[in-house]
């Protein structure tokens, strides 16, 4: 976000809109941390009065936290006692960095013109959701997307009637988690 307007208008009312926008986390976020490993790393974009950065640290998150607005990263960060970088989104060049991207209320400041490549560099910022991988309890998993999941059965042999659900749930860390349940007769 580069909008000298915007930006003008967090530097003069950072104070303000930081009272105004609360202590209280929302249910997204709740669901967002949730839906992360222990530890995960995430970016935040957008970090405003570092409401959320506070949360998700309360969480036990490794949190980048990030404002395009001098003005609210200065106050995000007295709030969060940590820096808050000043990023603006087509200055971000993290690849495969984060467990999570929190952008809360900031994506909305990127320029219509810009925003595909701003979802891009996001996307290279994330770390592939499937592939092997150890989870928050440093179990092996070898975390097949639905698509690899059926073509590892189709390639085993002929089967008939084969049906793979996605379905949410949880397992032995209680976090959110997706199960894929496969019913397959030979």
């Amino acid at each position: 976000m580069a909008d000298k307007q915007t930006l003008d208008f967090y530097k003069a009312n950072a104070a303000d809109y930081v009272r105004v926008t609360g202590t209280e986390p929302g249910p997204r976020l709740l669901a967002f941390i949730g839906a992360l490993p222990e530890g995960g790393r995430v970016l935040e974009l957008g970090a405003g009065s570092g409401r959320d950065a506070a949360e998700m640290l309360r969480h036990g998150l490794d949190i980048d936290p990030t404002d395009a607005s001098p003005e609210l990263a200065a106050e995000a960060s007295a709030r969060i006692g940590r820096p808050v970088r000043i990023l603006r989104f087509s200055e971000l060049d993290a690849h495969a960095a984060y467990d999570g991207v929190w952008a809360s209320a900031s994506l909305l400041h990127a320029p219509a013109t810009e925003l595909e490549s701003d979802l891009a560099r996001i996307h290279r910022a994330l770390k592939a959701g499937t592939g092997e991988g150890r989870d928050g309890l440093g179990r092996y998993y070898n975390y097949p997307d639905r698509a690899t999941l059926e073509s590892h059965y189709r390639r085993a042999g002929p089967w008939q009637n084969l049906a793979i659900q996605s379905v949410m749930g949880s397992g032995y860390d209680n976090r959110p988690t997706e199960w894929l349940w496969v019913e397959a007769i030979r």
